[in-house]
């Protein structure tokens, strides 16, 4: 339980047997009233098995889906567990649980509540193509939503029970559609979006994939993305 409600911890992961044991401890020890599923997306390597050993309930899908399909999944089992709270935490330990309760509190005056990098605190910084991308999307977003939205790609989010009900029947796989497209639906549903500022940390494990050619790849799929999400219904 956090601040009354209950709460499912739901983390995607790729490949991140490196890092999802620290993951897990952490919010195990930060959060101890709140149970942790580690979606296991089609990984290659002992993922699920360092999860399960690190104290996680663990689900783990045949092939790979991306982190769409993998949410989908944890929002179907926090719907049929009956949780009164998802929140979706990275799987490379960049998510600092000791934001969770804030995230839950806010909860109480809105459906869904994004982790917002750009929103006052710490340092995290994003530059070039993939910062224009993310400026733009914001920028319309916000206007969807109706609010001041600064970071529309943050994976760190919380729901509550009728946006869990939502997802788990609907929620995109393609690219980016677990963030941008989300937003959309949601908010053209008439569910309210709220953010919380939070600081970002580096990866736990591994290194980050970025270069100019990416980011330019990035900023014409986000483009994309968001014209698709907008003409859908």
């Amino acid at each position: 339980m956090v601040n009354g409600k209950r709460v499912l911890i739901i983390i995607p992961a790729l490949n991140e047997s490196g890092s999802i044991a620290d993951v897990v401890g952490e919010v195990r020890g930060e959060l101890p009233g709140v149970d942790v599923l580690v979606v296991d997306d089609g990984s290659t390597d002992r993922t699920a098995a360092v999860a399960a050993a690190a104290g996680a309930r663990v689900a783990k899908l045949p092939y790979n889906l991306g982190v769409g399909g993998a949410m989908r999944l944890g929002y179907r089992y926090a719907r049929d567990h009956d949780y009164d709270v998802a929140i979706q935490i990275d799987a490379d330990g960049q998510h600092d649980p000791r934001y969770v309760p804030k995230l839950v509190d806010l909860l109480d005056e809105t459906d869904l509540v994004i982790g917002a990098r750009f929103a006052g605190e710490g340092d995290y910084s994003v530059r070039g193509p993939r910062r224009w991308a993310m400026v733009m999307l914001s920028g319309v977003l916000s206007r969807v939503a109706r609010t001041k939205l600064t970071d529309t790609t943050s994976g760190f989010r919380a729901a509550n029970r009728r946006v869990i009900d939502m997802f788990a029947t609907w929620y995109p796989v393609e690219y980016l559609g677990d963030t941008v497209e989300t937003l959309v639906h949601t908010a053209r549903r008439g569910y309210t979006i709220r953010q919380v500022p939070v600081a970002m940390r580096k990866r736990m494990a591994g290194t980050p994939s970025h270069s100019p050619a990416k980011a330019m790849i990035y900023l014409g799929r986000a483009f994309a993305v968001l014209t698709l999400a907008l003409i859908r219904r």
